[in-house]
């Protein structure tokens, strides 16, 4: 059994969390279940970070003491991720006496290397990021990055860490360890920090009282992030060096979004070598969620109605959504319409409705689950793709690759839907062919308990449900062939992923008194201004060559020609066109969009289809030139 610590940041208590930091949980959570499931001795932590002076100036706004402030706000913390199902094995205040102790020893430890000298600093500082911001950082509107607010100007005297000290050490860890920042996009950033140069950091602040005191100087108060990073160790009992601590430190994943990759991946282990401690195996800077292109933040009030969602389509469809939708590594723009369309497609349709069929012919067709006595065709298929499905799984992992990982299951999932239907097993039920009935529907539900397994990361609740469906009363964790008991009963209940229709949800709600119309009241948020459908670079191309994207049912690599020049396009359109048949078809594509990666394969940009019971690419009437702009 391997040791397995994952760590989110410690959120700020400042406001209450919003769907940026249940994004940073659910994927750890999900991280977290997965090394459990494969049977390694995992530590999860998660937490609240209660000190800093955005802290004492929320309390001072609320008109409560600053540790009575985080008393009513860290509750808000623990009911969300009680919500969200997160599985956390500790959650970490830094008020506690645990912390205080812990990160009064490191601190020591710290001073005593050498690498901590008093000096007076004056610079920019962002108050909502409690950072100074460097001099090549600034811009000349001296706005912070992040929150695109103004900077203040600060001088006070500190106590600085040696930073630049290990520059040199810093940079040849990260070139020997190419995984040890994620993803490459993140990695380069950092090296081109290192490039330009390092520069001292300080560490206390004197002019702010909420906080832990220097052990060495209690005047002042250590700076709120270099407190924070200490929470990694002082939650495994780093003070008395306990078991705990020797088993799981270092950590194997330091997980957050983006913007703070710099502390953890810089500062941290900078501050690691100086005290002869171990470096954390892996930090991981995922993209940021974003609404309408912009950041979630607290302090601009951009923010996602994450209750109402999860109220509409259930949690397990808010996780799915979260780790399907978008690349980890980069940003994605939550848009409640492409959750649905997932829940709609994903779950209801793909997955839902095979378990709700399976069970019905079950039920119908025989006392209980049947012995398989037969071989067929696409027997030996399905048993493979199983294999093949948790054998790639670790791969995506590994990676962070959680789209991935989803899409590899479903695809699963798919051709267990199509093996059904190719075999027509609904026709097999006289005495005759019953035999491979049975076969085949042991076989569904098979499939269908190995991907209850491989889909409990991720889904916990519809993974147990899937399995208590089938009959299993306790989970069973294995995924080779054959684990499922024959004999017994299933327990065919509601539909675990009951088709939602939001247009009758609206309709069935009381309608409020009607007001007299006004022209301003036709805008809504669903509607686009013209300027920002003008930002579309629709263009007119044609389809040069064709090819399926191994491993990938439903996608296309295509080849296009945009007169200007050629691309390569990813399209989920191979259930609906072979390859042969769109060959010098013309299209029109998004032309201006953003490349992405999807199953390993580049897409320069998107073609447009309408989609229904079946996919219809958008073409033209009549041939144009290549390049042509559509408007």
């Amino acid at each position: 059994m391997s040791a397995f610590y994952v760590t989110t940041p410690i959120y700020y208590v400042n406001g209450e969390p919003h769907a940026g930091h249940a994004y940073t949980t659910i994927a750890a959570d999900a991280l977290a279940r997965y090394h459990r499931l494969k049977d390694n001795d995992v530590f999860f932590l998660t937490g609240v970070d209660e000190h800093g002076a955005n802290v004492h100036k929320a309390a001072e706004d609320a008109g409560l003491t600053p540790q009575n402030y985080c008393d009513k706000m860290t509750p808000i913390f623990t009911a969300l991720w009680k919500r969200l199902n997160i599985s956390h094995d500790i959650f970490m205040r830094t008020t506690s006496n645990m912390h205080k102790r812990g990160a009064e020893k490191f601190l020591t430890a710290l001073y005593n290397s050498g690498d901590v000298y008093k000096g007076s600093y004056e610079g920019y500082y962002c108050r909502p990021c409690e950072r100074f911001i460097p001099e090549k950082e600034l811009t000349d509107e001296k706005i912070c990055p992040i929150h695109k607010l103004p900077l203040e100007w600060l001088e006070e005297e500190n106590y600085f860490f040696k930073l630049s000290k290990y520059q040199d050490r810093l940079l040849a860890h990260i070139r020997e360890n190419p995984r040890f920042i994620y993803p490459e996009s993140r990695r380069n950033e950092l090296l081109s920090v290192l490039d330009s140069g390092l520069e001292d950091i300080s560490i206390s602040r004197s002019s702010v009282s909420w906080g832990i005191s220097l052990p060495f100087d209690s005047e002042h108060i250590v700076y709120v992030w270099i407190e924070a990073l200490m929470n990694y160790m002082t939650a495994l009992g780093y003070e008395t060096d306990s078991e705990r601590y020797r088993t799981f430190w270092p950590a194997n994943v330091h997980m957050m979004a983006k913007d703070i990759t710099r502390f953890h991946a810089l500062i941290w282990p900078a501050m690691l070598m100086a005290t002869n401690l171990p470096l954390p195996k892996q930090v991981v800077g995922h993209g940021w969620l974003t609404k309408d292109g912009e950041a979630l933040s607290k302090t601009r009030r951009i923010f996602i109605d994450i209750d109402t969602d999860i109220e509409t389509y259930g949690l397990d469809a808010f996780r799915y959504y979260l780790l399907r939708e978008f690349s980890f590594g980069n940003d994605g723009d939550y848009r409640p319409a492409r959750l649905h369309a997932r829940y709609n497609a994903d779950l209801a349709n793909d997955l839902g409705n095979l378990l709700n069929r399976v069970l019905g012919l079950v039920n119908k067709n025989f006392e209980a689950i049947p012995e398989p006595t037969t071989s067929g065709e696409f027997d030996d298929e399905v048993k493979a793709m199983a294999q093949t499905t948790v054998d790639q799984l670790d791969t995506h992992i590994e990676a962070f690759a959680f789209d991935n990982a989803l899409e590899t299951i479903w695809e699963f999932v798919r051709r267990i839907n199509r093996y059904v239907q190719q075999t027509q097993v609904w026709t097999l039920a006289k005495s005759e062919t019953k035999s491979r009935m049975g076969t085949i529907l042991y076989n569904s539900l098979e499939a269908l308990r190995i991907i209850s397994v491989l889909i409990s990361p991720f889904v916990p609740d519809t993974a147990d449900k899937i399995q208590k469906q089938i009959g299993l009363e306790e989970f069973e964790t294995a995924t080779e062939w054959g684990c499922l008991p024959v004999g017994i009963k299933v327990s065919r209940g509601e539909p675990i992923f009951p088709r939602i229709d939001t247009k009758k949800q609206k309709q069935a709600q009381p309608k409020a008194a009607a007001k007299p119309k006004q022209k301003t009241e036709q805008k809504t948020s669903d509607l686009v201004s013209f300027a920002d459908f003008q930002k579309l670079d629709l263009r007119v191309a044609r389809i040069l060559a064709a090819e399926p994207i191994e491993g990938a049912d439903r996608l296309l690599k295509l080849q296009v020609d945009v007169g200007t020049e050629k691309r390569q396009l990813v399209a989920g359109i191979a259930e609906h066109y072979t390859p042969d048949a769109l060959i010098g078809k013309q299209v029109i594509i998004v032309a201006n969009l953003e490349p992405a990666t999807i199953r390993n394969v580049e897409s320069q940009g998107m073609i447009l289809a309408g989609s229904g019971d079946a996919v219809v690419l958008a073409t033209l009437e009549k041939e144009m030139p290549l390049g042509t702009q559509v408007r």
